[in-house]
């Protein structure tokens, strides 16, 4: 099987198995987006959302979030880890969204890295779950997983994303991403992946591999 037609067969079990692919991010706006997966680094998503229903609330548009004293800011997101450079990456990208772009996230990858603490996989992130645009996310559950399955072969996130996108269909790959973190998290968990009971074990590289295979 070449891995476009290996992909094409992921997409498909995964589909199958988790009808609703979503952002674990909770948000309302693509701002709120921006900033939640800047916090998300080295965090977990659900002490991310607890976090940010405290911010959002205080700081309820991209404009007061720009306008805010560092030290307020800071002690909200501090739980979150790395609070000084979270802080003040989210307060810089706040003022250049509203000073550069009138605040409104802006929908292309290239211009989204400009923004401080953005990444490939933020912007992807943002293109894909906002604007609906082809998107690869990739993070540790979708590196994990794509390689195991051997549709990659490299731990480095932009080349995985270059991989991908070559056998992905465009339309598919921001849903497959969202797809492999809760597969990520329910079946394939790092470190102990429960192949026996993994809907992709027929045509994973990794399951074939296993004695019992």
């Amino acid at each position: 099987m070449d891995r476009r037609e290996k992909a094409r067969k992921t997409v498909e079990a995964l589909e199958k198995e988790y009808p609703v692919a979503k952002c674990t991010l909770s948000y309302e706006d693509a701002w709120q987006l921006m900033v939640s997966v800047r916090l998300a680094a080295q965090c977990t998503d659900a002490r991310v959302d607890t976090v940010t229903a405290v911010l959002y609330e205080k700081y309820p548009s991209a404009a007061a979030l720009a306008g805010a004293e560092y030290d307020d800011v800071f002690e909200i997101v501090r739980p979150c880890g790395l609070g000084a450079s979270k802080t003040r990456d989210i307060l810089a990208s706040m003022k250049m969204l509203c000073e550069e772009y009138g605040g409104i996230v802006p929908d292309d990858i290239d211009a989204l890295l400009r923004f401080p603490g953005v990444g490939r996989k933020s912007a992807n992130l943002i293109v894909g779950d906002i604007y609906g645009k082809p998107a690869i996310v990739c993070d540790t559950h979708c590196i994990r997983i794509s390689r195991l399955l051997g549709l990659t072969d490299t731990d480095d996130p932009a080349k995985a994303e270059k991989q991908l996108r070559e056998v992905v269909e465009p339309d598919k790959g921001n849903d497959l991403c969202h797809r492999f973190v809760l597969h990520g998290r329910a079946v394939c968990i790092a470190r102990r992946p429960q192949c026996g009971k993994c809907c992709l074990r027929a045509f994973c590289d990794h399951a074939q591999s296993l004695p019992d295979a």
